[in-house]
C-alpha cells in the first residue's frame, strides 16, 4: 500500500497516473474515481506519500527512504491524517490519534461509516501548523462512506483549506456523494490495468497459471485485487468455472463457506451471463461453454429481480445456509431449459355452442 524503501510501487499499475497526477494536479482537493480491485487505496496513499516527500529535487515518485517516508511507513506522520471506516482502520492498523483500546470499545461492533466527530478531528488537525514544514495532507477512503452529517461538516475546509493543505478523496461512484462535495473536487479517473499487466502481476501473487488468472480477472472485471482476494478467498479458477454446472444442478453445497454478499455476486454475475448466452450474446464472467444457453428469459429476469431484492438486503442477518439454498433452487429452475409446449387439444365441434 505504501512505497518501501527500494522505492518500487505497491501496485506496477500506478505508475501512470502517479506521474499524471504530480504533472498536472495543483488544486487543494483531488478525488481519485476508481473501481473495487483497481487499487485507488494504494493509489491514495501513495500519492500522499509522494506530496510529503522529502527527496531532493521533484520525484515522479516517493522514495521510500526520508524522513518523510519512514514516518508514513510507521504510520506516525504528524503531517499526514487518514480517515478510513473504522473496520478499514482495524484491518490496516491505521488508528485515529482517539483511537481507544479498551475492553469496552474492542466489544463495540466497528462502524462502516466516516463518522462526523472523525471529521471534526480531521479538521483541527489541518488548522496546526505544518510539523515537518512541507504540506498537510488529509486522506478520506473511501468518501463514499462519509454519512451527510460527516459530508457537510467537511464542506468549508474543501472550499477554503488552511495554507499549505491538500485533501485527497476515493470514491467507487461519484455519484454516490454530495454535489457539493464533488464540485469542490478535481478529478481523477482511475482505470483498470491493461490485461498483460493485471495477468503478470497475478502470477508474481502466486496465481500459478496464466489460464487461472484470466478466468479470476474475468470474474472480477478485470480488477486484480478482486481476483486475488478471490484466490486467497479459497474460490479458485476450477470452482468458479464449475459453479454453472452446480447452481443448475440446484447444488447449494458449491456456495458452502462464501459469504453472503460473495455468493449474492456470483449468483448475479451467472444470471447475467445466461441472460447474454439465452439472446445470442457471450458470456462476461465465466467461461462461454459452461454458461447454459437455452435457458427461459422470463425466468432467467424473474431471478434477477430476486437476487436484486436480497442484494439490497446482504447486511441483514440472514441465516445464510438457507438463503443461499434458496436462491440456488431459483437459479435451478431459472436454468433449467424451457419445456416445449405441444399443440393445443382440438376441441370438439359440438361444444362450441355451449
Amino acid at each position: 500500500m505504501l512505497v518501501d524503501d527500494t522505492g518500487a510501487l505497491p501496485l506496477p499499475w500506478l505508475a501512470a497516473p502517479l506521474a499524471q497526477a504530480l504533472a498536472t494536479h495543483r488544486g487543494h482537493a483531488l478525488l481519485v474515481h476508481g473501481a473495487p480491485g483497481v487499487g485507488a487505496m494504494a493509489f491514495a496513499f501513495t500519492l500522499a506519500q509522494a506530496w510529503l516527500c522529502e527527496a531532493e529535487g521533484t520525484p515522479a515518485r516517493p522514495c521510500g527512504r526520508c524522513g518523510s517516508c519512514r514516518l508514513i511507513q510507521s504510520h506516525v506522520h504528524p503531517d499526514l491524517t487518514v480517515l478510513l471506516p473504522e473496520t478499514l482502520r482495524r484491518e490496516h492498523d491505521w488508528p485515529l490519534p482517539d483511537d481507544r483500546g479498551d475492553s469496552d470499545d474492542s466489544k463495540r461492533k466497528p462502524s462502516r461509516q466516516i463518522r462526523i466527530d472523525e471529521v471534526r478531528l480531521l479538521i483541527e488537525r489541518l488548522t496546526r501548523t505544518s510539523a515537518r514544514g512541507r504540506a498537510k495532507v488529509a486522506l478520506l477512503h473511501p468518501a463514499d462512506v462519509l454519512n451527510t452529517q460527516s459530508a457537510n461538516a467537511l464542506l468549508k475546509t474543501l472550499e477554503e483549506p488552511a495554507p499549505g493543505t491538500r485533501l485527497l478523496l476515493t470514491t467507487s461512484d461519484p455519484a454516490s456523494l454530495l454535489p457539493t462535495v464533488r464540485s469542490r473536487c478535481q478529478l481523477l479517473h482511475l482505470t483498470e490495468p491493461a490485461a498483460d499487466v493485471a495477468l503478470a502481476w497475478l502470477q508474481a501473487q502466486g496465481v500459478p497459471d496464466a489460464a487461472d488468472a484470466q478466468v479470476l480477472l474475468a470474474a472480477c472485471s478485470g480488477r486484480p485485487l478482486d481476483a486475488l482476494a478471490m484466490q486467497q478467498g479459497g474460490v479458485d479458477a476450477r470452482a468458479w468455472a464449475a459453479l454453472p454446472a452446480a447452481v443448475a444442478a440446484g447444488n447449494a453445497a458449491s456456495l458452502s463457506g462464501w459469504t453472503v454478499p460473495r455468493a449474492l455476486d456470483a449468483l448475479q454475475k451467472l444470471c447475467h451471463d445466461a441472460l447474454a448466452r439465452t439472446t445470442g450474446g457471450a458470456a462476461r464472467y465465466f467461461p462461454n461453454a459452461g454458461v447454459p444457453a437455452r435457458a427461459s428469459p422470463e425466468r432467467l429476469s424473474a431471478w434477477s429481480r430476486e437476487l436484486e431484492r436480497v442484494a439490497r438486503h446482504a447486511e441483514h442477518p440472514w441465516s445464510e445456509a438457507l438463503l443461499v439454498e434458496a436462491m440456488v433452487q431459483g437459479g435451478a429452475e431459472a436454468l433449467s431449459r424451457p419445456v416445449p409446449r405441444g399443440p393445443a387439444p382440438a376441441r370438439r365441434l359440438d361444444t362450441l355452442d355451449r
